[in-house]
């Protein structure tokens, strides 16, 4: 059986990479690109003209560095590429950053995070920690080669054994239940909420009950290697060539069947996994597309062109729908290409329009008329906390003998949010708790254990170049005049030998404020 997964998964491989988009080869990427930047802009434009609504100015150089940063890497940059960018006055900078940080492991690393967060929406515990970093290092692994994304969503969708043990965490998770894998499957890669359709007809939608236990029996086969004796393969998954779901309430088996369309012939070889994998990724799927594109437009707006981003039903109507089509279209056509998708929509205007906004009535935020301010994830906090004040070493080893980062796990487990918009702040007494008096912080904003204030103490270093170190390497800005004379006053008020606790006390109140702890 793993023999003919294998064989299926590499013909599935080699037929997609000649699939979709191939008759767009010969066409430029450059050009194709920009045309499409410039289509975003358009379309954007022409609903805030009919809305009489004045877009917000382009951000700053240091607005763009740090938003972009943020959501291209999931954590802020360090002080020399800050000093390089905002010295920079090359007209193409901000494409040559964008490049660059797509480059960068730190862009494959937040890109699992991200996907890792939805299949494991309950985030991180101690207890399967070890598991969950193997699914991180195979995310991690295709998001670093830029692997088309049909062919990464298929392949999670029929892992079995071996190195893949990491993604088999997300079907066992959901207790290898089919309605529970059609239920989140659906959500995640088709952008369909077929939940409603479990019990009962959907109410409001075109799904019947038999759509959703037709998907669902695609995921009936499934089963642990060893239910008695589990031990490393707690994780794994095996297809049994038996195993059916019934109607709730009936006797009346429900076989396999495409989301609106035919159930599969019961000839089609290989397990029937593969036969799901195979249609997700095939031209005659038209949900896997546009849910990508809906949720990578969430990534970076705060919000999808449909929301919420996993109902696509056809009654939810897209803010921009001419705009959602045609991105639709030009995902495809360009291969899948997350990284490129990514690379096109943070060079929009529309991407680039600063947050900072003084009316008292804002305009709804799906006019795209300025950038919304989003919460950051545990991750992205996390990560830019400890490039600024400093790392510690892995603590304690997983059960494989991998090293696991035990303060990273306690500081994920606390300041996890619930689901929810990343335009909402959800933080709560613990979150804030943490940040103010949490070893992350309180440990390493003073003196003698920060390697930043070490740093920034340097003899070398004339006060108002330690004031402006501090702020670029924290919100990856100049500090302003009001900050600098405010910083120079408590500076020159003690003693050389207290300097460095007015610094360290300055580096804490910024890591707690709400310019760090948002992405603007």
């Amino acid at each position: 059986m793993q023999w003919f997964l294998l064989t299926c998964s590499l013909a599935v491989s080699l037929f997609l990479a000649t699939d979709v988009g191939a008759e767009d080869g010969e066409t430029d990427a450059a050009t194709r690109r920009q045309q499409m930047i410039t289509r975003i802009d358009e379309l954007i434009e022409q609903r805030l003209v009919a809305e009489k609504v004045t877009p917000a100015e382009r951000s700053s150089d240091s607005e763009f560095l740090r938003r972009v940063a943020l959501d291209l890497t999931g954590v802020v940059p360090r002080v020399h590429v800050a000093r390089e960018v905002l010295a920079d006055d090359r007209e193409d900078k901000r494409i040559q950053l964008v490049d660059s940080l797509l480059a960068s492991p730190q862009h494959a690393s937040h890109l699992a995070n991200t996907w890792r967060n939805l299949l494991l929406p309950s985030g991180l515990s101690t207890e399967n920690a070890t598991a969950a970093t193997g699914m991180q290092r195979w995310l991690r692994t295709r998001f670093a080669s830029n692997l088309r994304y049909d062919n990464l969503v298929s392949d999670l969708l029929i892992t079995t054994e071996g190195d893949t043990t990491g993604p088999a965490l997300y079907f066992t998770s959901l207790e290898l239940a089919p309605e529970k894998l059609a239920g989140s499957s659906a959500r995640i890669f088709l952008g369909l909420q077929l939940d409603c359709a479990q019990c009962h007809d959907h109410p409001f939608d075109a799904w019947k009950q038999k759509d959703f236990w037709g998907y669902a029996a695609f995921f009936a086969r499934l089963q642990r290697p060893d239910p008695i004796n589990l031990g490393q393969s707690a994780q794994r998954v095996v297809d049994l060539d038996r195993g059916e779901v019934l109607l709730p309430n009936t006797e009346e088996v429900v076989l396999p069947k495409y989301i609106g369309g035919d159930e599969v012939n019961k000839n089609e070889p290989g397990p029937r996994r593969l036969q799901l994998a195979i249609w997700v990724a095939s031209r005659d799927n038209p949900f896997l597309a546009p849910a990508a594109v809906n949720r990578v437009w969430h990534m970076l707006f705060g919000r999808g062109l449909v929301e919420p981003v996993d109902d696509l039903s056809p009654q939810n109507v897209a803010s921009h729908p001419e705009l959602f089509r045609e991105l639709t279209d030009y995902f495809i056509a360009t291969g899948f290409d997350l990284r490129e998708l990514l690379r096109t929509l943070v060079l929009t205007e529309t991407y680039q329009r600063t947050s900072r906004r003084l009316e008292a009535d804002l305009p709804p935020t799906d006019f795209y008329a300025f950038h919304a301010v989003k919460s950051l994830s545990a991750e992205q906090l996390y990560e830019s906390m400890t490039r600024v004040v400093g790392h510690t070493e892995p603590k304690v080893s997983g059960s494989g003998g991998e090293s696991l980062d035990a303060e990273r796990l306690l500081f994920l487990s606390k300041m996890q949010s619930p689901a929810g918009s990343p335009l909402d702040y959800h933080s709560g007494i613990l979150q804030v708790l943490t940040l103010m008096n949490g070893s992350t912080v309180t440990e390493r904003t003073t003196h003698s254990s920060s390697p930043l204030l070490q740093a920034i103490h340097a003899p070398w270093l004339s006060e108002p170049q330690q004031i402006e170190r501090l702020f670029l390497a924290t919100v990856c800005r100049f500090p302003t005049p009001k900050e600098k004379a405010l910083l120079a006053r408590e500076l020159s008020a003690v003693e050389s030998s207290e300097r460095p606790a007015v610094l360290a006390d300055a580096l804490w109140a910024i890591l707690n404020s709400a310019e760090f702890g948002l992405n603007h």
